[in-house]
C-alpha cells in the first residue's frame, strides 16, 4: 500500500508540516513520515490515538454523529486527529503559525486516499 506515498504528499503540501502518521487501533505505527524525530512522531501518534478513543466515547454517550476530526493547539504546535476508519486513524502535526484551513483540507483528502487503500 502506497502510505508512505501519501503521507509524503501531505506533509509536503501543507506548509510547516512537521510530520503525519496512520496508525491502528493500538496506537501502533502503520506508516509515518517527517522531519521530526520518527521515535517522537510514533509517541504522539500512540497518545493522539488516546484522545481519540475517548472522544469517541464522549460523542457517543452523547448520542452525535461520528467524530470526524479534532484539533488539539498549543503555543507551538497544531495536531490534527482524523479517524480513517475505526481501526485506523491519520495524525499530522504542524507549526502553530500554519494555515489551519489548508492542513484540514488536505488531511481530509489523504484519508480520503488511505481508506480508498484499506477498504
Amino acid at each position: 500500500m502506497p502510505f508512505k506515498a501519501l503521507l509524503n504528499a501531505l506533509v509536503e503540501r501543507v506548509p510547516g508540516a512537521q510530520g503525519a502518521i496512520i496508525a491502528d487501533w493500538e496506537g501502533e505505527s502503520v506508516d509515518h513520515v517527517g522531519i521530526m524525530d520518527d521515535y517522537d512522531l510514533k509517541v504522539i501518534g500512540a497518545h493522539k490515538g488516546v484522545i481519540l478513543h475517548n472522544m469517541r466515547e464522549v460523542v457517543d454517550r452523547l448520542g452525535n454523529d461520528d467524530l470526524r476530526e479534532i484539533v488539539v493547539t498549543t503555543r507551538q504546535t497544531q495536531t490534527l486527529i482524523l479517524p480513517v476508519t475505526k481501526e485506523y486513524y491519520l495524525v499530522l502535526i504542524l507549526d502553530r503559525s500554519d494555515m489551519l484551513g489548508r492542513a484540514l483540507l488536505e488531511a481530509r483528502r489523504c484519508i480520503l486516499a488511505v481508506h480508498k487503500e484499506i477498504v
